[in-house]
């Protein structure tokens, strides 16, 4: 019983929290990136450099795989080097590590603008209003 208690104490910490939240949105935001890699950026890449389809570009290890295949084609034939599919995967962590970044360097700048911003002073205390006020009479009688 003892714990179950100290699992669920663990568990429900902001920070663990806060994890589990970060993987979740990590999670659906991958699929974010690995869309705008292979829906908007690898087409007009490989249109760029000839109409090429860089998700089925490989070469055969084996002799049992022809050439011209589709890339899922020959791997069931046997080995294949898929380079096609590296580039890809390496766009996808470079568009994602080029996003955190903005995000970090953009997170950043609010926290430097928030310390920066002058810091407002307390208002004064009754006593120091009070003397304030005895400084500004006694310097009213003694301009008279």
């Amino acid at each position: 019983m003892g714990m179950m208690k100290e699992f669920k104490e663990f568990a429900m910490r902001g920070n663990v929290m806060d994890l589990a939240i970060g993987i979740i949105i990590g999670g659906a935001f991958t699929g974010i990136v690995n869309s705008v890699v292979n829906d908007l950026v690898m087409p007009v890449v490989g249109k760029a450099v000839g109409n090429m389809d860089f998700s089925n570009l490989y070469v055969p290890l084996s002799g049992e795989v022809p050439t011209g295949l589709a890339l899922e084609e020959a791997r069931k034939l046997g080995a294949v080097f898929a380079y096609g599919n590296f580039i890809t995967v390496l766009l996808n962590f470079l568009i994602l590590a080029f996003v955190i970044f903005l995000l970090v360097k953009g997170i950043n700048s609010l926290k430097r603008q928030k310390a920066a911003a002058p810091a407002v002073p307390p208002a004064p205390t009754k006593e120091e209003v009070l003397l304030t006020e005895i400084r500004d009479s006694l310097r009213h009688i003694a301009s008279k």
